[in-house]
């Protein structure tokens, strides 16, 4: 064995040791008690493939002693990354500028990631002059800047950030969405319309403990947070990475991402984590610009497992006092499970990524059910996505009580809306590590005949956009990041 193959394995050995410096586990066998460097040293007759193995690892190791981990866990992969504490799959694709630390006295790793779709949108356009016939050109948008540094031998503090310029490239009384709803305009429901996002979306802070190289505990505070209630919010997953628009069931699944006080707690052991949250409960008001008062008076819980690098599921429950402004004396009880897919093709830039969302909310006796499911497959510049939704609502949450006399005024009538969306995009450009995306997508609704008087048949919309945000992340089979020193 040369010199030079030997001073390497040397350096392996030394790094592996420092994981005993830090008290994690380590196999106490007589071979293992033997000094490492001594122990690989008599093995000089490894043949050439185990040595490359060894030096492939060193490079392993070498890469993610220079790279973020996961925000609440210096054990866990940086792809893990979702919004709130959420998790997505381990291979999920990352869109971000990465800034790493220029000298050893600089310790913070640093993100940023946004996305702008400026747009044409045109809803339900085969029926001029029915409810929700509409065109608009908006720009909705958000940016989200990340940071850590490791704290001690075991200790990792994040922050985080996202803004939005919605209230001022969407409108006050956000955009036009056929069937959507939920919170409030000048005191109304917004009704075939989808709200703006707050210009401070989330300000939050972070600090995780690894207990051992398998379990962390944690805790988030966030003016305003998300809770541990629901999947990744609609934006960050990449299965709906390239639809501008809001899911139907965006009030039954995710709409607590945007949360004025939310405080959680979790601890994690080996692929499973459980977490609890206390929030407030009320969604934003029409200020978009200012802070709203924290009561901290709802509370959710969430279970959360990947059992394979392409798999991310949660469970949660929330119970939510006053959410809606229009509403103030109805409590929600929301309870969500969802399925996150996302698999490489060969190269960095092939890849699917899916997802299988269920949410339901529960008042006063009546359950209203919203399910979706979405895909997008990335071919290098072009991208092929869909979404689907079927979801259960009422004649009030649309506005539409006043149609309908043949039930008591008491009652809650319920109607059932289908969805189905298809788009396509192609890359025109990637400068500066920037893409800029030409896309067009079209949606089919299908609602309770009882709404084609209202809405007519078979709703369409439609849009042509273009998405500018940071280009690929050029590696979709993270590695473990290291503990180090």
């Amino acid at each position: 064995m040369n010199t030079t193959v030997k001073i390497l394995i040397v350096l392996l050995c030394i790094t592996e040791g420092s994981a005993w410096a830090e008290g994690f586990p380590v196999d106490t066998s007589r071979k293992a008690r033997m000094p490492p460097a001594r122990r690989m040293m008599r093995q000089d007759s490894m043949d050439h493939a185990a040595m490359g193995h060894a030096m492939h690892n060193m490079m392993q190791m070498q890469q993610g002693m220079s790279m973020m981990s996961h925000l609440y866990s210096r054990n866990l992969p940086m792809n893990r990354n979702a919004s709130g504490t959420a998790w997505h799959p381990d291979q999920s694709p990352m869109y971000m500028y990465m800034f790493h630390p220029n000298g050893s006295g600089n310790k913070w790793m640093t993100m940023l990631h946004y996305s702008i779709f400026i747009r044409h949108t045109n809803q339900n356009f085969n029926n001029s002059g029915k409810r929700g016939s509409n065109t608009q050109f908006d720009a909705p948008n958000y940016v989200m800047g990340m940071a850590q540094r490791q704290v001690g031998q075991r200790g990792l503090l994040a922050f985080k950030a996202m803004l939005s310029l919605d209230p001022l490239t969407v409108g006050n009384n956000g955009y036009p969405l056929l069937f959507q709803s939920g919170e409030t305009y000048k005191g109304q429901r917004l009704i075939d319309r989808q709200h703006q996002h707050d210009l401070f979306s989330e300000l939050s802070v972070g600090y995780s403990y690894a207990l051992s190289p398998n379990s962390d505990v944690f805790g988030y505070v966030g003016y305003p947070g998300e809770p541990a209630l629901g999947p990744p919010a609609f934006m960050h997953r990449l299965s709906s990475f390239n639809n501008p628009d809001s899911p139907l069931g965006h009030h039954w699944t995710d709409a607590t991402h945007i949360t004025f006080g939310v405080a959680t707690a979790g601890f994690r052991y080996k692929i499973a984590k459980l977490e609890v949250s206390s929030f407030t409960g009320r969604e934003p008001n029409e200020n978009r610009y200012g802070f709203d008062r924290p009561r901290f008076d709802s509370y959710s819980y969430r279970f959360s497992v990947n059992p394979s690098p392409a798999l991310a599921l949660q469970f949660s429950q929330g119970f939510i006092k006053s959410p809606e402004a229009a509403e103030p004396e109805h409590n929600v009880t929301r309870t969500t499970a969802s399925l996150l897919h996302s698999k490489p093709l060969g190269r960095p830039d092939r890849y699917v990524s899916s997802a299988l969302v269920w949410g339901m909310n529960s008042h006063e006796g009546v359950n209203e059910n919203a399910y979706l499911a979405e895909s997008s497959l990335q071919l290098a510049r072009t991208a092929l996505y869909g979404r689907y939704e079927n979801i259960t609502k009422s004649v009030d949450e649309l506005g539409l009580r006043e149609y309908f006399f043949d039930y008591p005024t008491k009652e809650t009538k319920l109607v059932t809306i289908n969805s189905l969306t298809l788009g396509m995009n192609y890359r025109l450009l990637q400068l500066a590590r920037t893409d800029l995306v030409l896309g067009a997508q079209l949606t089919g609704s299908f609602p309770d005949r009882a709404l084609e008087p209202i809405y007519g048949k078979i709703p369409l919309s439609g849009q042509i956009y273009l998405r500018i945000t940071p280009s690929l992340i050029p590696m979709m089979m993270p590695q473990k990041p290291m503990n180090h020193h």
